[in-house]
């Protein structure tokens, strides 16, 4: 994996098992959701390097994503996503945060599954209208009331995340409090049918 632009900082979590460190951790969940800013936090408290997968199609592809959107339609962008997560699990075992959609793709989730350790950071639409708000390059809330979408988004995504495996509260303390939480349900995972 080439293009990891963060490196690892120092460890403040050495107890985690060594299965654990075997594969990437790969966080899912809405926009807004905060797993760009909590995956650079716990990609450092973990000593770990972080990969940011929209930024990584982006420079894939030379363009933004909104432009992928307009130019090729979501199906296109899609299978680009998934090659580009491919490619970075594919690679040394880091810190991953995936695009809203990304878990929602079939191919895309069975990969996530079966190659990585899955995290949905689950936030409720307030939190998340809330932060979506601060930026606008989401090209699913285009001229749409970002609080209709988000419910509607929720309603058809949520039970889909929920097959992450483990799943933590991304609520709208302090992220700080996500990773101790992340942290903490990390020391205590144990799946006997996960191939570490």
């Amino acid at each position: 994996m080439s293009r990891n632009p963060k490196s690892p900082g120092p460890a403040a979590s050495g107890a985690l098992p060594a299965s654990i460190r075997a594969r990437s951790i790969v966080l899912v969940g809405l926009m807004g959701s905060g797993k760009s800013t909590i995956g650079r936090r716990l990609a450092q408290r973990l000593g770990m390097a972080f990969a940011d997968a929209d930024d990584e199609i982006e420079r894939a592809a030379g363009m933004t994503i909104s432009e992928m959107f307009a130019k090729f339609g979501e199906a296109h962008f899609r299978d680009g996503e998934r090659r580009v997560i491919a490619r970075l699990l594919a690679g040394r075992p880091h810190v991953l945060a995936t695009g809203g959609g990304a878990f929602i793709n079939d191919e895309t989730r069975a990969l996530i599954l079966k190659g990585s350790l899955s995290i949905w950071l689950d936030a409720d639409v307030p939190t998340l209208v809330e932060r979506v708000a601060r930026r606008s390059h989401r090209p699913l809330l285009k001229d749409r009331d970002p609080g209709q979408v988000l419910r509607e988004l929720a309603a058809t995504r949520n039970p889909i995340y929920a097959e992450a495996h483990i799943r933590v509260s991304s609520a709208s303390s302090p992220h700080e409090h996500t990773v101790r939480a992340i942290l903490e349900a990390l020391s205590q995972w144990e799946d006997p049918t996960w191939n570490a």
